[in-house]
């Protein structure tokens, strides 16, 4: 049997586990809630032991908390950023919609800890919680903890990411490959280009992450209940954004309005669309390499990525793409998390959104499997795919739509026919247009010159 302990709250008492730090109102929680077996992110839980660290800090400074009470949950708060006590926080994603339940889960473990710690009385509410409500405080853990993933995960990996592209596509700049638009042969393009694309892509995706970082900085902190601050002193706010602030190097500030802070998720919902854009970006980008890659007899074969494992149990020497596909399934579960977080973001009433646990770990989620799906593509497929020159040349050499270059010269009539026939006969354009026009073979050498028309042809 399992040893507990009595813990009570406001509506009575009921057994804890003796090893469990935190009391009767996690209990609860634990008992009503056995919903996924999911617990909120630990990068959540660390955000909110930095936001309980920096509201005692500037409860002390204040002067509503007593030095000796602040040290005491300091010290706790400094375990919980570590990750020491995830353990300690087994209350499901979806429980109360305002995330109480995980917010008195902080409260009652670093209550509970820091009395064991110091010697001293530190109670959950009066102290840990002092001039908080987690109407304010669950809102603010999730800007500061998706800020934080944001500036340390995800953009450092999308630099690097678009860093490697940016190398792999200077190496390529003189390869001339097929151009494909609707899958099927188009004008002549070098992969340098290609890739380029792929970079500015990424860049364009690592601009809308910062440009929605602004407003996931500033924090419902201070607004306690419904906005209105009360029980919390009018510093008390900017207090605690300034120690957030000196703690993690990122500038934090309150809130222009708390009112909109708390009531709404208009700033996730912003950042989640913005990694939805993302997702995208990176899902073109995976199926353009499994295009490329394919075959490698019967596909399109322009590149081999490396092979990282067999592809088939019962198809010998068979290998797959297999990154691709795996951050192809991030980005559909990164799309997937943005249609939830947009019915969460709806669903604030009057002056509280009451669906900020599942907001919490779906943006969370999509930010880590993002960072981790961009440097898995950069360092194990875009790194290290090898070019096939032979076929490149191969497909290019009989690619009808070079044709097209002839246009302002022979007309798009005659050129159509030129397009067909080589198509139709297997040879190559420049050898139909020697018969079929009176240009000279140099002439044609010179308008047909796949590197010219990869820079926009021939400028007579």
């Amino acid at each position: 049997m399992t040893k507990t302990r009595t813990v009570k709250d406001s509506m009575g008492e009921l057994e804890v586990s003796e090893t469990a730090c935190y009391g009767a109102q996690t209990q609860r929680a634990i008992d009503n809630f056995p919903v996924s077996g999911l617990a909120m992110p630990a990068a959540f839980l660390q955000a909110l032991g930095r936001v309980k660290l920096a509201c005692a800090e500037a409860n002390q400074r204040i002067g509503g908390l007593e030095e000796a009470h602040c040290q005491a949950i300091i010290d706790i708060c400094h375990s919980m950023i570590a990750g020491e006590l995830d353990s300690q926080f087994p209350v499901d994603v979806f429980q109360t919609g305002s995330g109480t339940s995980t917010n008195m889960n902080a409260n009652e473990v670093i209550a509970h800890l820091a009395s064991q710690k110091s010697d001293i009385d530190v109670h959950p509410n009066d102290h840990v919680n002092m001039s908080q409500s987690s109407n304010d405080v669950i809102p603010t853990a999730i800007h500061v903890s998706a800020s934080i993933a944001c500036e340390e995960r995800l953009l450092p990996a999308l630099v690097h990411l678009e860093n490697l592209i940016n190398n792999r596509a200077d190496e390529l700049q003189d390869v001339v490959t097929t151009g494909r638009t609707h899958l099927m042969d188009a004008m002549p393009i070098t992969l340098g280009q290609e890739l380029g694309g792929w970079a500015a892509q990424v860049r364009s995706g690592i601009e809308r992450v910062q440009h929605a970082m602004p407003a996931m900085k500033k924090l419902a902190i201070g607004g306690t209940a419904v906005g209105t601050g009360i029980n919390a002193p009018e510093e008390f706010g900017s207090l605690v954004a300034d120690f957030l602030e000196q703690q993690t190097g990122l500038r934090f500030s309150v809130a222009d309005d708390r009112f909109e802070n708390m009531s709404s998720q208009d700033a996730a919902v912003a950042l989640s669309g913005q990694l939805k854009a993302l997702a995208v970006s990176l899902l073109k980008i995976s199926n353009d390499l499994r295009w490329m890659n394919s075959g490698p007899l019967a596909g399109i074969g322009e590149i081999a990525l490396p092979a990282l494992q067999p592809g088939s149990s019962i198809m010998p020497g068979k290998v797959n793409p297999v990154i691709p596909e795996s951050v192809a399934m991030v980005c559909a579960k990164v799309i997937g998390n943005d249609a939830a977080i947009t019915i969460a973001g709806q669903s604030g009433n009057f002056q509280l959104n009451v669906m900020l646990p599942l907001v919490a770990y779906d943006l969370l989620q999509s930010i880590d499997l993002l960072a981790s799906a961009s440097r898995l593509l950069a360092d194990k497929a875009i790194a290290g795919f090898t070019v096939n020159h032979e076929n490149i040349e191969n497909a290019l050499a009989k690619n009808p739509i070079l044709v097209t270059a002839l246009n302002r010269v022979i007309g798009y009539e005659l050129g159509a026919k030129i397009a067909k026939q080589a198509y139709a006969e297997g040879r190559a354009v420049i050898d139909v247009a020697s018969e079929l026009t009176d240009i000279s073979r140099d002439e044609l050498e010179r308008l047909l010159a796949p590197e010219n028309l990869t820079r926009g042809g021939v400028q007579e």
